[in-house]
């Protein structure tokens, strides 16, 4: 998958649908959020979206792209993210693996919000 389409399919997940979001995540995913329950599996996580408006706008900046073997793209940006009257921003990791040639899944998924890592630069 070139550069272009992993920022694609990784937008996707911020903004598209429901359906969309449970064709990308795997069944084996983990997923770590700042809220409760903060730790969740691929299904846990596409139940909770299917109640969760999708959001209107998400900007990725800031990112990055490794391949550390064939078949496994692992992504590190920030998100800012809208719908509404709520604006929503944090530091993300994703890691997608390859299922077949063009047929990619999201394995793993973090958020951490900037208020968390100012605290642990303005503790050093």
């Amino acid at each position: 998958m070139d550069d272009e389409r992993v920022w694609s399919f990784e937008k996707s997940l911020w903004t598209g649908d429901e359906e969309n979001y449970r064709k990308l995540i795997d069944d084996e995913c983990l997923m770590v959020l700042p809220h409760p329950p903060f730790v969740m599996s691929g299904a846990q996580a596409v139940a909770a979206v299917a109640g969760t408006p999708r959001w209107a706008e998400a900007e990725l900046s800031k990112g990055q792209i490794a391949r550390p073997q064939e078949g496994l793209i692992v992504i590190a940006y920030q998100a800012k993210a809208s719908r509404e009257d709520e604006r929503y921003e944090a530091y993300c990791t994703s890691t997608y693996r390859r299922l077949s040639h063009e047929e990619w899944r999201v394995v793993q998924h973090q958020q951490t919000l900037p208020a968390a890592i100012a605290g642990v630069v303005e503790k050093r």
